[in-house]
């Protein structure tokens, strides 16, 4: 057997390999820090370190300086970090240091994510990132921008992610267009208005979520497999041929229009906001006959400020035109739809819900309760492989006694379809 460590030796007795292999799994700037207290051999870790990591209260407890102190320091660890690959700074930190930074780890640099200041943008630093040439992934927190940025072609960046952004027409489409490369593309809690173009072949995830008014989204990702769109008011997608989830919100003001072609792969389909126009409702349904599993949360319909309710959906209709649907969620607008007058009047015995096995509704009124319960008997008679029922009475406005009565019917449903329908 090999002779026992030394135990006057400590730390700086292991073999210099297994020092660089430990101190290469650290990261934060706060254990980096701590090293130096561990052993004299661990004071010059950071020539080893692959990813740098500041996070906000980096530098709070530090005596005097500032963010002069903060920039020095994160330079410092920056220019001595002879292959870096990652850089990640939450801390405050002065724009003017970036162009620096990123100097001197341009060649190694492969990720990087900044939480930065609305002046960013005016002063131009930003602009430097354009000379890291080999970036994959760039996340960018809270900046302004109203220009499209100096920089280039990213060609090699895969990932961008910007969440909490102030973006100018130009800007948002100028960033995106740098990147022409991208398969993965997040635009979160950013604020804008005019339209969004972008065209990205390689794009496979897209996740987009604006304010700031009526935007337009015109898209086309021919491989994109995963889409959500938050806030845009006119939505155009061309390339669905991949599309496997596809989410379209708006959580204040109307979806007026939305173009898409056919979604033969799709699997899931949520449509989620306070109104839509039915054209742009009946667009999207048309396009994802083929989808195993829809969500419909819209509350109104109608064309710019006229709430409207939904029209008279036939039933059988409905569901012969989405023969794959096995997950059905729907909320009250869509469900008292399916409930009209003429909703069930090609009902007959030749036909059957084929594939459907979970479903659930959302009941907010008591209103039409003697139709809304043959719907309800309906589909349990009509899915054959129907496994779980969920009815939610969720915010019954109606306070007269036909809402106790209603309760009423539809508990006597449950009992009868016990171990199939509960009452959420």
């Amino acid at each position: 057997m090999a002779a026992p460590m030394e135990l006057d030796g400590g730390m700086d007795a292991l073999p210099d390999g297994v020092v660089q292999h430990i101190l290469s799994r650290l990261s934060n700037a706060r254990d980096v820090a701590a090293c130096g207290a561990v052993a004299r051999c661990w004071r010059g870790c950071v020539p080893y370190l692959p990813s740098l990591y500041f996070p906000r209260g980096a530098f709070e407890s530090s005596r005097g300086g500032g963010a002069a102190a903060a920039d020095d320091t994160i330079g410092r660890m920056v220019a001595a970090a002879e292959r870096l690959e990652e850089l990640v700074v939450y801390s405050p930190f002065s724009a003017s240091s970036l162009p620096g930074w990123l100097a001197a780890c341009a060649a190694t640099l492969r990720v990087l994510e900044l939480r930065v200041d609305a002046a960013a943008d005016k002063s131009g630093h930003l602009d430097s990132i354009a000379v890291a040439a080999g970036l994959e992934e760039l996340r960018l927190w809270g900046l302004t921008m109203w220009r499209p940025p100096a920089w280039g072609r990213m060609d090699r960046l895969r990932v961008l992610e910007v969440v909490g952004a102030v973006f100018g027409e130009a800007a948002v489409n100028g960033a995106v267009a740098a990147c022409p490369n991208l398969t993965d593309l997040a635009l979160l809690g950013c604020e804008c208005s005019g339209e969004a173009a972008i065209s990205l072949p390689l794009l496979e995830r897209c996740r987009l979520d604006f304010g700031g008014g009526n935007c337009s989204l015109r898209l086309a990702a021919p491989r994109v497999e995963s889409l959500e769109v938050q806030g845009f008011s006119w939505v155009s997608l061309q390339g669905g041929d991949r599309l496997k989830h596809l989410t379209i919100s708006k959580n204040t003001g109307s979806v007026y229009h939305v173009e898409m072609g056919k979604l033969p792969e799709l699997d899931k389909l949520s449509l989620r906001g306070v109104q839509w126009s039915w054209g742009a409702i009946s667009s999207v349904l048309q396009c994802a006959t083929e989808v195993k599993h829809l969500v419909m949360k819209v509350e109104f319909c109608g064309d710019f400020e006229t709430l409207q309710p939904f029209p008279e959906i036939d039933l059988v209709e409905f569901f012969n035109s989405h023969p794959k649907l096995c997950k059905f969620e729907i909320h009250g607008a869509m469900f008292a739809a399916l409930c009209q007058k003429n909703s069930l009047k090609n009902l007959d015995s030749r036909f059957v819900i084929p594939c459907l096995e979970h479903v659930l509704i959302t009941v907010r009124s008591p209103l039409n309760a003697e139709q809304k319960l043959s719907t309800l008997e309906s589909l349990v008679r009509y899915c054959v492989r129907l496994r779980r029922m969920i009815i939610r009475i969720s915010q019954m406005k109606n306070c007269h006694e036909s809402s106790d009565d209603f309760f009423g019917e539809i508990c006597k449903f449950t009992y009868l379809n016990s171990g199939r329908v509960c009452i959420e």
